[in-house]
């Protein structure tokens, strides 16, 4: 019995407004209207928020030191599969190859999804999985979770970083990677395109 694959994108991070500290990671399906919302801690939230945000890190990250060494021993994951729901966690596998071998490794989908935008590699799941979790979100909604990982800023009109020359962001943002400070740094590096894209 052949189970049909979905693809799915990430649409983006949110704020969990159920649990304190935590991120909703929204995953939608590639074509069709239905979103898998997962909730994640903000350690792998921010490792994904990085990767989304283009931000590089002065030091490797768990995931960035995941993706050296695998390059280092030639694996790499061609795809990540979430295959099953229970009790409402996710359950996630890498499919990893080495030498022409297929490997199948249990893995938390926080750190899946993670790993999948390090190794540039496509994600899965199941017809019956999007079916019990998925929900149509509406637009307005979709907007919201585009917007990024921090949005108290906009939602305020204005930036606390309004004011500073584009200079001073810069220098600011190197800062803030330098003292691996991502969340910052996400917010800084929003001003400056917001203000490029004026």
């Amino acid at each position: 019995m052949s189970k049909k694959k979905i693809k799915l994108n990430i649409l983006g991070l949110s704020y969990s407004q159920t649990q304190s500290g935590a991120y909703a990671l929204v995953l939608a399906e590639e074509d069709g209207e239905r979103r898998i919302p997962i909730i994640i801690g903000g350690v792998e939230a921010q490792s994904i928020a990085i990767k989304l945000e283009g931000l590089e890190p002065p030091r490797p990250l768990t995931h960035d030191l995941f993706l050296n060494y695998s390059k280092a021993f030639d694996i790499e994951i061609i795809e990540v599969v979430i295959y099953k729901l229970e009790e409402g966690i996710f359950y996630s596998e890498l499919v990893c190859k080495k030498e022409g071998e297929q490997v199948r490794i249990d893995s938390r989908t926080s750190d899946a999804v993670a790993l999948s935008l390090r190794f540039n590699c496509p994600i899965y799941t199941y017809e019956s999985i999007i079916e019990s979790a998925g929900i149509v979100l509406d637009v307005n909604k979709d907007q919201e979770i585009e917007l990024d990982v921090d949005e108290q800023a906009a939602k305020g009109g204005e930036s606390k970083y309004t004011k500073k020359s584009l200079d001073d962001l810069n220098k600011l943002l190197d800062e803030a990677i330098g003292n691996e400070d991502y969340e910052k740094a996400s917010d800084i590096r929003d001003e400056i395109q917001r203000r490029s894209a004026s």
